[in-house]
């Protein structure tokens, strides 16, 4: 099982990690939540009424990586073959954005969380072993999934790549190239996520 899930009887998943795996995904989804940043109940007040109305931002993150996390809901304005389809794209994207965005960074730092808990669990029932198995449910793999698409959305945000022609040209960089190490993380990521994939296919 080493380097990729496999299915558990019932459903579910399992994985083996070593310790500095189990660091490397942790530490990779501690710098997610501090990217995505605390909620509304966080930052505001104990109203549950005025979290469940509050309005997000209406305009796009100006992180890249957020951007990408965060997407206009109706592609790039800045493609639009006329200035009027421009403008009524940004209008509706701005909308969207101000009344799904909360939600879509809340879950998202529930996904992250999930991860990081796991691994904690994971760390605190393995002390003194190099490594563990990682057992997850089936709700707890769906978790994972997200985390991982957004982990690799990030990374791969940071790296430039838009495109499959883009990763080609990863595996051909040098050794020596200060990327390398990102690049690494987000191709074993990817490995994990589609064996992950893999595991939840009926």
């Amino acid at each position: 099982m080493p380097g990729q899930f496999e299915p558990l009887p019932g459903g579910g998943a399992a994985v083996a990690l070593d310790d500095v795996e189990i660091s490397i995904i942790r530490s990779l989804a501690v710098q997610l939540l501090e990217l995505i940043g605390p909620g509304p109940a966080e930052d505001a007040s104990d109203d549950p009424l005025a979290e469940l109305f509050a309005e997000g931002p209406s305009e796009p993150p100006s992180d890249p990586v957020l951007r990408r996390l965060f997407p206009d809901a109706y592609g790039d304005p800045g493609s639009a073959p006329q200035a009027a389809e421009a403008e009524e794209q940004r209008a509706y994207s701005a909308e969207f954005r101000r009344y799904t965005e909360n939600d879509l960074r809340a879950g998202k730092r529930e996904n992250a969380l999930a991860v990081i808990r796991s691994l904690d669990a994971l760390s605190s029932a393995s002390a003194g072993e190099d490594g563990a198995v990682l057992k997850l449910s089936p709700g707890e793999s769906q978790q994972w999934l997200r985390a991982l698409n957004d982990l690799r959305l990030a990374i791969g945000s940071r790296l430039e790549i838009t495109d499959e022609d883009d990763t080609d040209l990863l595996y051909r960089l040098p050794d020596e190239d200060p990327r390398k190490p990102m690049v690494m993380a987000y191709l074993w990521l990817g490995g994990l996520q589609e064996s992950l994939v893999a595991t939840l296919l009926p």
